[in-house]
């Protein structure tokens, strides 16, 4: 009897401690980022200065807000590096590194992307943007509108081709179609919650 009673309680110490792990690392990064109280919603369409950031040189941009203790962020990294390096000719490419718990450096942040692209840690960047978790993607338009905003896929792996929304979003805009129309699940944050890499 003692055994069973120890084997059950062992069993749901164990099911208990999967559900928790399943928790911490998978299922809270597939639900809606919470929107802070304090948020200002910035429409598509809105012109975005980004001062000294986004020189106007004809060209669009696009900034990925990035914090390297997000899993999400970690597991986008191949993707985005893939867009920097097919679209780098055309973009303006830029990363904001959204994280106040560690310091890294420019250097450290290009390297992850194998890209010598600008690298940023300014979180007001994200504010003017209407970014409040990572990682999200921010196209802008060569007249600094705010063409996009959301995420790069609906899988946090970045592997389901038929929704790559940031890259659909580039091609849309380089070839000068108008806007496409995304889901909920391109314009909705997901991921890790600004300022801390929380839920």
């Amino acid at each position: 009897m003692a055994k069973k009673l120890l084997l059950g309680l062992w069993l749901s110490l164990l099911a208990c401690s999967i559900s928790v792990l399943f928790w911490q690392n998978e299922f809270k990064y597939s639900l809606p980022t919470p929107i802070p109280k304090n948020y200002h919603d910035v429409a598509m369409g809105s012109k975005i200065s980004l001062g000294q950031c986004c020189v106007e040189d004809g060209k669009p941009v696009f900034i990925h807000f990035f914090n390297p203790d997000c899993p999400c962020s970690r597991f986008n990294v191949p993707h985005v590096s893939g867009l920097i390096k097919k679209y780098g000719d055309k973009i303006n490419f830029k990363i904001v590194v959204l994280n106040k718990q560690k310091s890294f450096t420019i250097e450290e942040i290009q390297k992850k992307f194998d890209a010598k692209i600008p690298v940023y840690f300014d979180d007001g960047i994200a504010e003017k943007c209407g970014v409040f978790s990572t990682p999200q993607a921010v196209l802008i338009d060569p007249s600094h509108n705010l063409y996009y905003r959301g995420n790069y896929n609906k899988t946090r792996y970045c592997t389901n081709a038929d929704s790559n929304y940031a890259q659909m979003a580039i091609d849309s805009l380089l070839s000068k179609t108008n806007s496409p129309s995304f889901n909920a699940l391109a314009l909705r944050a997901y991921g890790c919650s600004l300022p801390k890499c929380t839920k």
